[in-house]
């Protein structure tokens, strides 16, 4: 039995998906699988059911929610984790591989430790662990604060392994990577990560002036819609690129892999 959040929320048995139905036993199940077993008190798990207006019999209603999960998951068959009622709180048991969550997280983790010496090993641990995504983590997931910050915060750590993928495929000499860097630039206009590494991609294919032009519409952007102006680090990428510095000809100068989110 595995779970699933980095997309729609459900449960996975024998190759199967099975969605969760009913709103609030999927944030009681989100919940309780993003905090890895913890015991979750029950004034948290009101605020996350119910926000700032909990029904008068609050306690049973969670009750009972509790009840209907448990049995949902029972329903899919053996193997099915345990759901621990306690005096102040609630706990879910299971083996911290069959969340896809804690897979990707390891996956991110495992390349990170080898890209340095092995791009090929590297590039393909983030492909295979990016395909576990389906969609925007815990996208039928309207919970509350607590769902909320795990849905922002797994966004960013999707967003950096994609960035990974992206410069071991540039470095690699993947004939697609410029393309999705145009992309990626487009639709995250303000990763200046991306910037950086469509910049020196466009410098080392003979493409000097491209390179230029994606800083100063960059800087433009930054400029007239924040009012700031771009990071030393891209203002320095950019002064090679106008002056031919042999740094960027090779693979140490920016763009360089982030280090792996908390």
């Amino acid at each position: 039995m595995k779970f699933k959040v980095l997309g729609s929320l459900g449960v996975e048995v024998d190759g199967h998906f099975h969605p969760i139905r009913g709103g609030h036993q999927r944030v009681l199940l989100a919940v309780l699988l993003v905090n890895g077993g913890r015991l979750i008190p029950a004034e948290e798990l009101y605020g996350e059911l119910w926000g700032e207006h909990p029904p008068v019999t609050v306690e049973n209603a969670l009750q009972a929610h509790v009840s209907r999960l448990r049995r949902t998951l029972q329903s899919l068959g053996p193997g099915a984790p345990v759901l621990l009622t306690r005096s102040t709180g609630y706990s879910l048991e299971f083996p911290a591989g069959d969340l896809d969550l804690n897979v990707f997280r390891r996956g991110v983790g495992r390349a990170r430790a080898v890209m340095d010496r092995d791009r090929e090993a590297a590039a393909g641990l983030l492909a295979q662990v990016l395909g576990l995504w389906r969609g925007s983590a815990l996208q039928d997931v309207t919970g509350g604060p607590l769902c909320r910050s795990v849905a922002v915060q797994l966004a960013e750590e999707h967003l950096a392994a994609t960035e990974d993928k992206l410069w071991l495929d540039f470095e690699r000499e993947v004939p697609l990577a410029i393309g999705e860097l145009k992309r990626m630039s487009v639709v995250h206009p303000w990763r200046e990560r991306v910037t950086e590494m469509l910049m020196l991609a466009l410098y080392r294919c003979g493409r000097q002036a491209e390179a230029i032009e994606t800083y100063n519409a960059a800087r433009a952007r930054m400029v007239a819609e924040l009012g700031t102006e771009p990071s030393p680090q891209l203002r320095e990428l950019f002064l090679d690129i106008l002056n031919q510095s042999p740094a960027c000809a090779g693979t140490g100068k920016g763009a360089r892999p982030a280090p792996q989110p908390a």
